[in-house]
């Protein structure tokens, strides 16, 4: 197949680039530079520009744009960031798709904030996006741009992944120097859960949904079973021959982390109930698994 991919550059990008071409499909790249080889065309997100013919001839139109997440201090300017790297690129590429010829399916690797806190109940992808945080809005409007694809007939697939725990990713990299040095800790309680992936089921639940023919809709991507956040901060202080005894009191989490506190203390359950219905097998199947990765 020919797949037109933005956001190739990212963590995911780059892995997702090497396992397409590496099952025969060609990969076009989106940059925002002049380009500088044969499978990059030029586009401008932020001013709209994307012609129908850099699509025309995909099947599949896959969009990984995302700015950083973790890092940087919550504020309003960066909140500005996350929405502006996230929600126009996603509606230029659906208005790309719906302008078409022949309207290419939409994978967008998206974000699971809308959820909120479910306590102790399931969260599938029929769950109700009950989440008021700034980040839950935002993957709100990141969902609602992919509408005029969806609506032009294109097979649409929102992938709503956990965080990430694998070498290299965004949210390893901020916990591994604390736990390192045994500074991990439990967020309140611990007794909400926290939903995780590893990066090679992310890839491969993404490579899964590029290459089906029928599957649409939303997929949580997650670990069929997920760890309470004080069971996941064991394991990962284990991980680096670390013990995590200590815990940070909610009212200290909400003065310190603001508007993101909501996102820390929530409780999501989540089940990947449409990747195992269509089909998929997941590699790391619980926090164990995902951790083995990191010893």
């Amino acid at each position: 197949m020919l797949i037109v991919m933005a956001g190739s550059s990212g963590y995911l990008g780059q892995e997702l680039t090497r396992r397409l071409r590496a099952a025969g499909h060609d990969v076009v790249r989106l940059v925002r530079r002049p380009p500088t080889a044969p499978d990059e065309r030029q586009w401008d997100p932020a001013v709209g520009m994307l012609g129908h013919e850099v699509v025309d001839e995909a099947d599949v139109v896959v969009n990984l744009c995302g700015s950083r997440l973790l890092g940087i201090p919550y504020n309003p300017g960066y909140y500005r960031k996350l929405r502006s790297s996230r929600v126009p690129p996603t509606r230029v590429l659906a208005d790309a798709i719906a302008r078409s010829t022949n309207p290419a399916a939409m994978i967008v690797a998206c974000g699971s904030s809308a959820y909120g806190d479910h306590g102790d109940s399931p969260v599938t992808e029929e769950s109700e996006l009950r989440g008021t945080e700034p980040l839950a809005r935002l993957v709100r409007d990141w969902e609602a741009a992919t509408t005029p694809a969806r609506d032009a007939g294109a097979r649409v697939c929102i992938m709503r992944t956990a965080p990430v725990i694998s070498p290299g990713s965004e949210t390893t990299n901020v916990l591994v120097p604390m736990f390192r040095l045994g500074l991990g800790v439990r967020l309140s309680s611990g007794r909400q859960y926290f939903p995780l992936v590893s990066q090679r089921d992310r890839v491969s639940a993404a490579m899964f949904l590029i290459e089906s023919t029928t599957a649409s809709g939303a997929f949580n991507v997650c670990c069929p079973e997920t760890p309470t956040n004080a069971e996941f901060t064991d394991k990962f202080a284990a991980a680096f021959g670390r013990r995590a005894r200590l815990a940070v009191p909610a009212p200290i989490l909400r003065l310190g982390a603001g508007p993101m506190a909501g996102e820390l203390l929530r409780s999501m359950n989540m089940r990947p109930a449409a990747l195992l219905a269509e089909g998929f097998e997941f590699e790391d199947r619980d926090v164990d698994a995902v951790m083995a990765q990191l010893a």
